[in-house]
C-alpha cells in the first residue's frame, strides 16, 4: 500500500498576503518585501491569490483552521475562549488514519490565563504525538513553552527559529510513519520591534514605501514588521531544505499560510477584525513536488475554513461531514471542481484593539471581485477590489451601487443560514452559547491585568 503523504503547515499570525516578493503577492503587494523562500516555494507549488481569513482574529480563526468549522459551531468565537474538547479536528481525522500528529508554537485555543498548561488529552485537539506550546504570547525573545509536564521549558534566542529547530528535529525522527507537524509562529504580530537585528537592518524605516491607502504610518514599525516577515521566510526555506534534504519534499504536503492580516495604518486603522482586504487576505501557498502543479496560480476563493477538509483530501482521505469548509483540492490539483462564489468574513464578538476603537459586530462576503460587510443595523463597505484594489472609494451609499448591494445582501443572507448565524448583538451569541460567564471571566482578567500594568 503506497504510504500516505506528511503534512506540514507552517503558519505565522497576523500576516497579511501583500508583505511577500511582488511575484507572490501580486500586483498590489507591499513595495521592498524580502521573501525569497517563499517565493520559491509559489514556483515550486500552488499559491493561491484569493486566500481569506474568514474571522480575522486568532482564537476564531485558529479553531476554524483546526476543525474546518466556522466559528460559531466550533464555539471560540473570541479571543480567549477555549475551544471545547470534543471537536473533530484535522488531527484527530488524520490519527484515525494512521498519522501521528505534533503541534509546535502558538496554541491560543485554551483559554485563560495566557500561560496556561494544557496537558495530554482532548484538549490538545488531537495532537497527541509531540507537544511544544505556549498558549499565547508576543515576547519573542523570552522564549517558553510547555512539553508534557506542567514545567515550563525556557530557551535563549528568537523563539521562531528554536520553533523551527524543535520542528526539524520532530521532521528528522519521524521517517516511517506518515506525520502532520503545525508550526505557528507568533511574528509578525506586535510588538514589533521584536526581530533580531540583522533582519531590522535590512529595512531601512525612511525608504519604506507605505501603500498608497496609507497616510500616516509608523515607518519604523511597518520596517520592523517586514523583518519579521524575512526573518520567517528564512525559518521556511530552512525546513523547506530539511524535506529535500531527508528526501522527504516529494511525499510531503508543505503548506505556507497565517491565521489573519494586518492592517498597519491603512485607512488608519491597526491590527484586525476589520472587512479590509489588509486584515483579511492571507497568504497560503501549497507544494509537493511531482504531486501538485508547479508555478501555478489559483484565484477561487478559499476561506481558512476550507483548509481542513482540502488538506484531508490532499492526503486522500475523505473529509468528515461535520466539517463545514469545501474541499478545494481538485481546484487547487487541476483549476476544476466546485468553489465559492463568495466566502464569509466575520468579527462576532469584537475584542482587543477592535473594542478600542468601538469596533462593532459585523458580517460580510467577500466574492473574487468585491467586498461587502455591514453592521447588524446598517451598511459599513462595498469595494469593486478591480478597479480598485487598495479600497479608496465605498460604494456602500452609492445610488449606483444598490443592485449590486442588493447581490452581495442576497449571498449574506445565504451563508448566514447555512452556517446557522442569526446575527445578533456579541452578547446574544455569548448567551445562546452558555459562553456569557466565561466572558465575563474573560473580560475581568484581562481588566485586572491592565490595572496592574498601570
Amino acid at each position: 500500500m503506497e504510504r500516505k503523504p506528511n503534512l506540514v503547515v507552517l503558519f505565522a499570525d497576523q500576516m497579511r498576503a501583500h508583505t511577500m516578493s511582488a511575484l507572490v503577492s501580486g500586483s498590489n503587494g507591499d513595495a521592498g518585501a524580502l521573501t525569497p523562500n517563499l517565493e520559491r516555494l509559489a514556483r515550486n507549488g500552488v499559491n493561491c491569490a484569493n486566500a481569506i481569513s474568514n474571522c480575522p482574529v486568532c482564537t476564531p480563526s485558529r479553531g476554524s483552521l483546526i476543525t474546518g468549522r466556522y466559528p460559531l459551531r466550533h464555539m471560540a468565537v473570541a479571543n480567549d475562549l477555549q475551544m471545547p474538547p470534543g471537536q473533530t479536528s484535522i488531527a484527530e481525522v488524520l490519527n484515525r488514519n494512521g498519522y501521528r500528529c505534533g503541534y509546535i508554537g502558538k496554541w491560543h485555543l485554551d483559554g485563560i490565563p495566557r500561560d496556561v498548561f494544557t496537558p495530554p488529552g482532548p484538549r490538545r485537539q488531537g495532537f497527541d504525538d509531540y507537544w511544544a506550546v505556549f498558549e499565547c504570547h508576543h515576547d519573542y525573545f523570552n522564549t517558553r513553552y510547555f512539553l508534557d509536564k506542567p514545567d515550563l521549558v525556557r530557551a535563549e534566542g528568537y523563539e521562531p527559529d528554536i520553533q523551527t529547530n524543535l520542528a526539524i528535529e520532530y521532521i528528522g525522527s519521524r521517517m516511517n510513519d506518515p506525520f502532520c507537524l503545525f508550526v505557528s509562529w507568533g511574528p509578525p504580530h506586535d510588538p514589533y520591534q521584536l526581530v533580531p537585528e540583522k533582519y531590522r537592518a535590512m529595512f531601512d524605516p525612511e525608504r519604506m514605501g507605505p501603500r498608497p491607502n496609507c497616510a500616516a504610518p509608523d515607518r519604523r514599525a511597518v520596517a520592523d514588521y517586514f523583518a519579521a516577515v524575512a526573518a520567517l521566510d528564512e525559518c521556511v526555506g530552512r525546513i523547506a531544505r530539511t524535506l529535500e534534504e531527508l528526501g522527504l519534499d516529494e511525499n510531503t504536503i508543505l503548506v505556507f499560510t497565517s491565521d489573519h492580516g494586518d492592517m498597519l495604518w491603512s485607512h488608519g486603522r491597526r491590527n484586525k477584525q476589520q472587512p479590509w482586504e489588509e486584515s483579511i487576505r492571507i497568504p497560503l501557498i501549497l507544494s509537493r513536488p511531482g504531486a501538485m502543479p508547479e508555478n501555478a496560480v489559483r484565484r477561487g476563493l478559499i476561506g481558512v475554513t476550507d483548509l481542513p477538509p482540502t488538506l484531508l483530501a490532499l492526503c486522500g482521505i475523505q473529509p468528515p461531514e461535520c466539517m463545514e469548509g469545501l474541499d478545494h483540492s481538485r481546484m487547487l490539483l487541476e483549476d476544476r471542481g466546485p468553489r465559492h462564489a463568495s466566502v464569509p468574513i466575520m468579527d462576532i464578538v469584537p475584542t482587543d484593539q477592535a473594542k478600542a476603537w468601538g469596533g462593532r459586530p459585523w458580517r460580510g462576503v467577500r466574492t473574487e471581485r468585491y467586498t461587502y460587510a455591514r453592521y447588524r443595523d446598517e451598511g459599513w463597505v462595498l469595494y469593486d477590489n478591480d478597479k480598485d484594489p487598495y479600497q479608496f472609494e465605498n460604494l456602500i451609499a452609492r445610488p449606483e451601487a444598490e443592485k449590486l448591494r442588493d447581490e452581495m445582501e442576497g449571498e449574506l443572507q445565504k451563508w448566514l443560514e447555512r452556517m446557522g448565524d442569526e446575527f445578533l448583538a456579541a452578547e446574544g451569541h455569548l448567551e445562546q452559547l452558555g459562553l456569557l460567564e466565561a466572558w465575563n471571566e474573560r473580560e475581568a482578567h484581562f481588566d485586572r491585568l491592565w490595572r496592574r500594568k498601570k
